[in-house]
């Protein structure tokens, strides 16, 4: 990924936190010379080895899946809030532009084990039933709905380079005050960019 040297993100604890709050991510592999990719949660979570690692499952029907194997390299996405910047909101004559928070993940694939699935679709279900107000569970699943399991390759992706940017008007400091009273009157994206530029106002 392009990124200018005043963009770049090499806070690893900032992006880790940014990971697990933004994991619906893009899985990326080649297919016969060919890019594909797809939209899945992909969770940070730590190896046997105690390395960082992505965990992810996909339908054995993607075709994507049979093009899986050990060793293989692949890039992960993730996109943070983002938003159009209007360059009226500037002091002084400039084209327009983009804000955006986003990071590339390159690492290796390892399948799992049916039983490493299982407890990583636990655990994915159980963090995201926190949220539920009659939060279920897998262990209250019939042998018939969980046989839908069969259907599904899981693997971990140990991490191997991360490269992440955070564009938000650097080198336009001055500028600051009106970029972000003008997001500040739009709609959720362009307010949550607002506020990651608070976050770094001095």
């Amino acid at each position: 990924m392009f990124i200018p040297e005043h963009y770049q993100n090499n806070d690893i604890k900032e992006i880790h936190n940014f990971l697990k709050e933004n994991s619906f991510g893009i899985l990326i592999n080649t297919i016969k010379g060919k890019p594909w990719g797809t939209h899945i949660p992909l969770e940070l979570s730590k190896n046997s080895d105690n390395k960082d690692v992505l965990v992810g499952h996909i339908a054995k029907a993607n075709l994507q899946s049979k093009n899986l194997v050990d060793g293989d390299e692949v890039l992960c996405i993730f996109n943070g809030p983002h938003s159009y910047i209007s360059s009226s909101w500037y002091q002084h004559e400039e084209v327009p532009t983009w804000n955006y928070i986003a990071v590339h993940v390159y690492g290796t694939v390892k399948i799992q084990t049916s039983e490493e699935l299982l407890t990583a679709l636990h655990d994915l279900v159980d963090k995201y039933e926190q949220q539920s107000e009659h939060p279920i569970s897998l262990n209250d699943m019939s042998k018939k709905t969980m046989r839908q399991v069969n259907g599904i390759t899981g693997f971990e992706i140990e991490i191997k380079d991360i490269q992440a940017v955070n564009k938000l008007s650097q080198g336009r400091s001055h500028d600051h005050p009106k970029i972000i009273s003008e997001l500040e009157k739009q709609g959720s994206s362009e307010k949550a960019v607002a506020e990651e530029m608070k976050k770094r106002m001095p």
